[in-house]
C-alpha cells in the first residue's frame, strides 16, 4: 500500500524512524519519505547513511510545536507517522511545560496540519505509560492518544483517518535498561542495580513495532488503538541473560516508574478485540457507530487486562539471550 506514496515521519531520526525507513525501503517502493525533526546533526548523520536513496528521502528541519512548518512539510503527503515526543520520564517531570508543548500541543498541531493538507492517514505512536499514568510523560501521552482518536470526528466521511499504536519500551532503544546495563558493565560495575526484583516488562523489537504501524496504516478505519501481543520477561532474568552470575542489588522504584507495564485496562476490555497477533481497542464515540469493525477479531473477556505481570507468554533466560542476539542486530 506504500508503493508510490509519500510518507512523513515526525521525530524520524530516532530508533523507530531509522528502522521504519529500512523496512519501507526493503518492502515497498515509496515515492518519497520525509524525515521531519529538529536536530540538524542527526539529520546530517542519517542523510549520509542513506546516500543511495537521496532521490527518495527528504529531510525537513522543523518542530512539531510549529504548525505552519508542519503544514508546509505535509503538503502532498499521503501518510504521517507521528513519532516525535519528549520521552524521558525524569526530564518531563522536571520540565513539565516543555513536555506539554511537545507531546500535547505538538499532537494538536500534527492533527490540524494533517486535516488542512488532506493527509489520508495518521498513525501516532503511544506508550504503555499512557495507560493509568502515574507520571507527567504518561499523562501527556494519554491526552495525545485521546486527541488523535477524537480527531476522526473532524475528518468527515472521506477525510483524514487517525489511529494509535501502543507499545512499551523497545528492546535496546535509547532509555531502555539494556544500554544502561551495558554502560555500567563497561564502566567496571561489579553488580547491576534492579529497582525491584518483581519488575516485569514486555519485549518488543523494532521490527514488530514497525510491522504494527504498517498494519494500522493498512487497516485502520479511524480511532482504533493497536497493541501487539508480545511476551513478558522479568528484569532479573534480563540481567542474568546479559551477564550470567552477575550480582544484583535492589535499589527501589524510581519516581514515576511502574512495577508492571499495562497495555489494556479492565475498563477498556468492553471495547477491546483480540486478533491473531494483536489487540485493538475501538473508540467509544457516537461517530464510530457507523463504522465497521476490522474482521477477524473476538471481544475479550469482561475485565480482561493485558499486563506484563499477568501475561500468558514469558521469555526464559535462554530465550532472552537469543532475542538479545537477533533483535538487537536491528540497531
Amino acid at each position: 500500500m506504500l508503493n508510490g506514496k509519500t510518507i512523513l515521519v515526525t521525530g524520524g531520526t530516532g530508533s523507530f524512524g531509522h528502522h521504519f525507513v529500512d523496512y519501507v525501503l526493503q518492502h515497498y517502493e515509496p515515492k518519497k519519505i520525509i524525515i521531519y525533526s529538529r536536530d540538524e546533526y542527526k539529520q546530517f548523520v542519517m542523510q549520509t547513511q542513506y546516500m543511495e536513496y537521496k532521490k527518495i528521502l527528504r529531510f525537513f528541519i522543523g518542530d512539531v510545536r510549529d504548525e505552519d512548518r508542519l503544514k508546509m512539510a505535509m503538503n502532498g503527503v499521503d501518510y504521517v507517522i507521528h513519532a516525535a515526543a519528549l520521552k524521558q520520564v525524569p526530564a518531563c517531570e522536571y520540565n513539565p511545560m516543555e513536555a506539554i508543548k511537545t507531546n500535547i500541543n505538538g499532537a494538536t498541531n500534527v492533527i490540524n496540519a494533517a486535516l488542512s493538507t488532506g493527509v489520508k492517514k495518521v498513525v501516532a505512536l503511544s506508550t504503555d505509560k499512557a495507560v493509568n499514568p502515574i507520571n507527567l510523560y504518561g499523562g501527556t501521552k494519554l491526552v495525545s492518544d485521546k486527541l488523535f482518536c477524537a480527531a476522526n470526528a473532524y475528518g468527515g466521511v472521506e477525510g483524514t483517518r487517525f489511529a494509535v499504536v501502543r507499545y512499551g519500551n523497545v528492546a535496546g532503544s535509547r532509555g531502555s535498561v539494556i544500554p544502561l546495563f551495558k554502560k555500567l558493565m563497561e564502566q567496571g560495575a561489579k553488580e547491576l542495580p534492579i529497582t525491584d526484583f518483581r519488575m516485569t516488562r514486555f519485549w518488543i523489537s523494532l521490527e514488530q513495532g514497525v510491522e504494527l504501524v504498517i498494519k494500522a496504516l493498512e487497516e485502520a478505519r479511524g480511532g482504533e488503538t493497536f497493541i501487539s501481543k508480545i511476551p513478558s520477561f522479568t528484569i532479573t532474568d534480563l540481567a542474568e541473560a546479559m551477564y550470567p552470575g552477575i550480582p544484583k542489588k535492589e535499589v527501589g522504584i524510581r519516581e514515576g516508574e511502574k512495577l508492571h507495564e499495562i497495555m489494556v485496562t479492565r475498563e477498556d476490555s468492553m471495547h477491546t478485540y483480540e486478533y491473531e497477533k494483536h489487540f485493538i481497542i475501538y473508540p467509544h464515540y457516537d461517530w464510530w457507530r457507523d463504522r465497521d469493525l476490522i474482521p477477524g477479531g473476538k471481544l475479550v473477556a469482561p475485565e480482561f487486562e493485558y499486563s506484563s505481570g499477568t501475561n500468558t507468554e514469558w521469555l526464559s533466560v535462554e530465550e532472552l539471550r537469543e532475542h538479545l542476539k537477533t533483535d538487537l542486530d536491528e540497531h
